[in-house]
């Protein structure tokens, strides 16, 4: 009786061992809802940790311009991924994405003691940098994922404060301030390509720093009375070009009206020894001319002269009174001779 049970009491017996026995599989499902249920809320809850979502995700996507960096219990691994989306275990690996292409990061608040003793404050420097993909996994395992606290924004911090502590303010704020973009940049790159090859440091914009009042009034004013004689000498500058403009012109026009005088003086000569030798030619052919007159006056071509000229005009008159005439001689007995052959050829 003793060892056996009554019936009863075996049903009754039954349901508990069942619990005892067969409850382990509903409670491992129980703890895998709420375990995911806990990961959701927390990618919900938890926006603003990106560590912890970084930690929870399974997929994950490196944006463009950026590459996939992992750790692993605290460890940096060698394994750099490409943009796109990408697996890594939960939990176990942390991933962070790094940029690598332009940059700008932006220093505000820089105040410095100039050489003189005045505090001036710089608001913004901003620094245009990249950091080379092949150089990502060295600088990240050496200074970490902040890289650019340490390069970019102390740096600058101590480069600014180093700068003023040896110029005027004078210096700092007028006369080097072109140069001071141009100096940050080198020296930045300076330290850089030494202690951290992978930085490239592109430009450096330093913006106006703030001084005290009193002395920006005083500032003011002597930019005022520069600006008045600069304003005075760039006007007697206008007027001394003015002036030489004028001159130039007056010597042009006066250089113009001389070659002109020229040109009109040689034209005129030119006109002169032309009627000079068109004279001279004239009077060459008149010399030929009287030279081959004066060889014509022979005795026997004054002869002919005459001889054709008192056979065209000369009268013979017959009667009492006969007008007086000169005749010469031979040319006379000539004439009649050949009048009195012609007679006889008649009869």
């Amino acid at each position: 009786m003793d060892a056996r049970a009554p019936p009863h009491q075996q049903t009754a017996a039954t349901p508990q061992l069942r619990q005892q026995h067969g409850g382990g599989g509903d409670f491992t499902a129980i703890f895998t809802v709420l375990l995911a249920f806990v990961v959701i809320a927390a990618m919900v809850l938890v926006p603003s940790s990106s560590t912890l979502k970084n930690s929870l995700y399974i997929v994950h996507q490196v944006p463009e311009g950026h590459v996939g960096v992992y750790w692993r219990g605290g460890a940096l691994l060698n394994t750099i991924t490409d943009p796109g989306f990408h697996m890594k275990m939960p939990l176990i690996t942390h991933f962070e994405p790094i940029q690598v292409t332009l940059q700008t990061d932006l220093v505000r608040d820089i105040p410095c003691g100039t050489k003189g003793g005045v505090m001036i404050n710089f608001e913004k420097i901003e620094v245009v940098n990249r950091l080379h993909k092949d150089f990502v996994h060295q600088t990240l395992l050496n200074y970490g994922v902040q890289y650019d606290n340490t390069w970019i924004y102390d740096k600058i911090h101590h480069e600014i404060n180093q700068f003023c502590s040896v110029h005027s303010l004078q210096q700092v704020y007028i006369d080097m301030f072109d140069q001071i973009d141009e100096k940050m940049k080198d020296a930045l790159q300076a330290d850089c390509t030494r202690y951290a090859p992978g930085i490239e440091i592109l430009s450096v914009r330093v913006t106006k720093p703030k001084i005290p009042e009193s002395i920006r009034r005083n500032f003011e004013q002597m930019e005022e009375e520069r600006t008045k004689v600069l304003i005075a000498v760039e006007r007697q500058r206008v007027a001394e070009k003015e002036a030489e403009t004028q001159k130039k012109i007056a010597i042009s026009e006066a250089e113009k009206n001389a070659h002109v005088s020229k040109i009109q003086m040689e034209q005129k000569l030119t006109e002169k020894d032309s009627s000079r030798k068109q004279e001279e030619i004239a009077n060459a052919i008149t010399m030929k001319e009287a030279e081959a007159n004066k060889m014509k006056l022979t005795p026997q071509f004054l002869e002919l002269r005459f001889i054709e000229a008192i056979a065209n005009n000369s009268k013979i008159f017959f009667g009492n009174k006969v007008p007086n005439m000169v005749f010469d001689q031979r040319l006379l007995g000539s004439f009649l001779q050949d009048v009195a052959q012609t007679g006889n050829l008649e009869t």
